[in-house]
């Protein structure tokens, strides 16, 4: 029972907050309204049995538990609520009919994306607060440490409190100017479950799915926007390749390996239609997101891995870094150099970035291709310090021991 509570609360619990939030429009009031239901959860569903509608009782039973508060509150303050305010959240959930965006989540998304607050922050609180991240995942997603970004999200809060920044949907209008930063965090929740920092799984199921739910109200929101149809592009495409990221062992098959036929084909024809007319909207001037999704579109359109057109793909990166340039593009592209020019011009690349715990596998990769093994072996072992997902782990340990086999004398 108590399994139920918490299954409940880890597919469902975002949405949850993100209709309270926007029911009582205080982020703080909704989380401690929705711990509330879930200890009430917790009390009642091991005697009651759990309910047919799990989430509608959490959701009725936190609004119940947000007037409580206020109740509390309003009674140590000596003070009376407006009855109306208090009538208003008693009633049944219902959307705000005057609002263009009818989603919870994705409404409170474009609230927490104000314009006051810098791209990374607005991205980093919209993930803490509406998709449930961690610090340490925003940090992965991000690229940055877990300090940082706890200090950013508290710096985050005390600036909404002191500007008092509503949380309020924003005007159709106003939708637009908030587009690059609402679709920032509706690929950075996929990034986190597609390639977690650590774990016991290589990739989040409900987490990706929930991304691509979003991305989809998004486009369907703003279809004449190029740039969300591109971010629907760019994960369709991307998670027509997950079947074939496992074996039937939860072994890693990594992309050269991969059984082709396990691919998405639907998913792959939607997406190349989806960026073909999102490049056609944007005048051919292509944006990162298009960047990657083309990139994908180069791999998914390919029979076998010997076919891929790697001048394409450098192409590609050369245009993606230059205008958003990040570790994991970067490595990337060292990668689609050692394809297209050899190993030595993508060694040469790698050497030029800073060293992190996929930097030394990727390195490790490119040395074993030169036959350097026992090099490969040293810079897994600095791999395997860092943090990683369970099946990662495993990955590298194996290919770490192969090298070691391989650098021994006959």
């Amino acid at each position: 029972m108590y399994d139920a509570v918490a299954e409940t609360i880890r597919v469902e619990g975002t949405r949850i907050l993100a209709t309270l939030i926007r029911t009582v429009g205080d982020v703080q009031l909704a989380e401690d309204a929705v711990q509330e239901a879930t200890l009430a959860a917790l009390g009642a569903w091991p005697v009651t049995g759990v309910p047919p509608e799990p989430r509608a009782w959490l959701t009725v039973t936190a609004r119940r538990k947000a007037i409580d508060i206020i109740r509390r509150e309003q009674a140590r303050r000596g003070k009376e609520r407006d009855g109306l305010e208090l009538m208003e959240l008693s009633q049944s959930d219902g959307i705000v009919p005057d609002s263009v965006v009818q989603d919870d989540l994705l409404r409170l998304i474009f609230t927490c994306c104000h314009p006051a607050l810098s791209p990374p922050t607005r991205i980093a609180l919209a993930l803490r607060t509406l998709c449930g991240l961690s610090p340490a995942q925003i940090a992965g997603v991000l690229l940055t440490t877990e300090v940082a970004t706890t200090k950013r999200l508290t710096r985050a809060r005390q600036k909404i409190a002191a500007a008092r920044i509503p949380y309020r949907v924003p005007a159709e209008d106003e939708l637009p100017a908030r587009l690059p930063a609402v679709c920032g965090v509706i690929h950075s929740l996929y990034t986190s479950g597609h390639a977690p920092v650590e774990g016991q799984t290589a990739y989040d199921v409900d987490g990706c799915t929930e991304a691509i739910r979003l991305a989809e109200l998004l486009h369907e929101l703003l279809p004449e926007q190029p740039m969300p149809t591109a971010v629907l592009a760019l994960l369709l495409l991307t998670e027509a390749r997950r079947p074939a990221r496992l074996d039937d062992d939860g072994e890693v098959v990594t992309l050269d390996r991969q059984d082709r036929t396990r691919w998405d084909a639907t998913a792959i024809s939607r997406g190349i239609a989806l960026l073909n007319d999102s490049l056609l909207r944007s005048g051919q001037q292509a944006d990162a997101y298009q960047l990657q999704a083309a990139i994908a579109a180069e791999h998914a359109r390919v029979p076998s891995y010997a076919a891929t057109d790697w001048r394409e793909i450098v192409r590609l990166y050369d245009l993606l870094v230059s205008i958003a340039p990040s570790t994991s593009a970067h490595l990337a592209h060292a990668v689609a150099i050692a394809e297209a020019d050899g190993t030595a011009s993508g060694l040469a690349l790698l050497d030029e970035l800073p060293p992190s715990p996929r930097w030394h596998a990727v390195r490790a990769e490119l040395l074993a291709r030169d036959h350097r093994y026992a090099e490969a072996a040293a810079e897994l072992t600095q791999a395997l310090a860092g943090p990683a997902t369970d099946p990662e782990h495993a990955h590298r340990e194996h290919r770490r021991r192969v090298f070691l086999s391989q650098a021994q004398p006959d």
